[in-house]
């Protein structure tokens, strides 16, 4: 039976895509693991695999197509000694001046030709249907297909299905413990969205103005800020921070492996120095599950990167473990890619904290919005020279950094926020104890 090849989600937040382009023609045949196309989601341009092995039989989405949607069909993959005439399902064809559907628009229905099965099923008499790799697989393991529940299209057995039996056929029963599952949060009442479209254009029907399509990336962003702001109570935490000492001992440590050619940012210090504030307060490194905290035990800090129409928030996993040159030069790539959209969700999906900074913009300070499920974000202005009183009471001048910990009190209340704050500032202000 052929297989149906579905629109992946390459993203938690996709639902929709970009198929950039097909890396395979009709007729081509495909094994486990080639590239099938280039789909762009509301994040990056990526590449998507094939599962399964065959003969592509048809192509039912246009290069270039937008809007469609996760899950629906985009191609047919055909078994060995299946020819075009199995094909059941054909579709509508795309519109050949490339003009795309607005947003919202249904995708063209697909027509049946031939009648599906009433209700999925892996046999059909004698016959089993399952997917070359699934039955190569199952004969290296010695399984019995008859015995394996199908999950793909129509009930079909594929490589999954066959993996799954595999590891539950080893696995002792009594290691299998029924968990009561858990219960979902209400979701909020719906807020309001404000004017719609038509009315603010009707509003400045007089001015002259330019309409900008949003793009996936702009999309998510509006959406994500929006509930975060409507559904996170932030409360914001202030101080100034003495950055003379890391300044020094920056001048110092770039002298020393610029014949490495590692040069040190400020920014690579405040990374380290929250990975390490999060060990040192252990109950802030922890991230809202709508009915339930998940506690983290690596620091995992995501920092924010503008590019062109959005921001991406490239996570740097296990930062507590890595050295100041280390965490620099996985910024620096992480950084470059975000630039290019070439992150893989895995690099930007996760973490517990984040770090956005517009100090090199000239900004003295600001409140950033928390990236949900973060409990926190640490907001970081520019240093500046500010007259401070020395230890010994006399005035002086020196380099103080101003932040803002915006901090979701459903996770994190103000006595913690406060010792995670003081925290990031002892390891800054001391920036010796980063190293031991």
């Amino acid at each position: 039976m052929p297989t149906e090849i579905l629109m992946p989600a390459l993203s938690p937040t996709m639902e929709e895509g970009t198929l950039a382009k097909w890396l395979v023609k009709e007729g081509d045949k495909v094994s486990s693991g080639d590239l099938l196309a280039e789909i762009e989601t509301d994040k990056a341009v990526m590449e998507f695999e094939a599962v399964d092995e065959g003969v592509i039989g048809k192509l039912l989405v246009a290069e270039g197509t937008e809007h469609v949607a996760v899950n629906s069909l985009i191609a047919i993959l055909l078994d060995d000694g299946e020819s075009a005439g199995d094909i059941g399902l054909v579709a509508a064809p795309p519109a050949s001046d490339g003009a795309t559907d607005p947003p919202g628009t249904p995708r063209p229905a697909l027509a049946e030709v031939a009648p599906a099965p009433a209700a999925p099923r892996a046999t059909d008499g004698n016959r089993i249907f399952a997917s070359p790799l699934a039955r190569r697989i199952a004969k290296e393991m010695g399984l019995d297909m008859a015995g394996i529940k199908g999950t793909g299209p129509y009930g079909r057995i594929v490589k999954a299905d066959v993996e799954g039996a595999s590891a539950a056929a080893s696995t002792p029963a009594t290691a299998i413990i029924p968990t009561a599952p858990a219960k979902s949060a209400p979701a909020p009442a719906a807020m309001p969205a404000g004017p719609g479209a038509e009315t603010v254009m009707k509003m400045y029907a007089d001015r002259d103005y330019e309409e900008v399509t949003l793009d996936g990336m702009r999309k998510t962003v509006a959406a994500r800020l929006t509930e975060a702001k409507q559904t996170i109570p932030h409360f914001y935490l202030r101080r100034d921070i003495n950055l003379d000492a890391l300044l020094k001992f920056r001048s110092e440590l770039n002298t020393q492996l610029g014949a490495r050619g590692i040069k040190l940012s400020v920014n690579d210090f405040i990374i380290k120095a929250c990975a390490n504030a999060l060990q040192t307060v252990p109950d802030a490194n922890a991230v809202w599950a709508g009915d339930r905290m998940l506690r983290l035990k690596p620091s995992d800090v995501a920092v924010a990167v503008a590019v062109k129409g959005g921001l991406f928030t490239p996570v740097l996993k296990n930062a507590e473990m890595k050295s100041l040159s280390a965490l620099s030069a996985e910024m620096k790539d992480l950084a470059t890619r975000a630039r290019a959209r070439k992150l893989a969700p895995h690099e930007y999906v996760g973490g517990s904290f984040a770090i956005s900074n517009l100090g090199m913009f000239g900004i003295d300070n600001f409140d950033a919005v928390i990236n949900p499920p973060h409990g926190a974000i640490l907001a970081v202005g520019a240093g500046v020279k500010k007259p401070v009183v020395g230890a010994d009471g006399e005035l002086t001048v020196a380099i103080v950094m101003s932040v803002t910990l915006s901090v979701d009190h459903r996770v994190i209340d103000g006595a913690l926020g406060a010792e995670l704050l003081q925290s990031i500032a002892d390891n800054l202000e001391n920036p010796m104890m980063m190293l031991a």
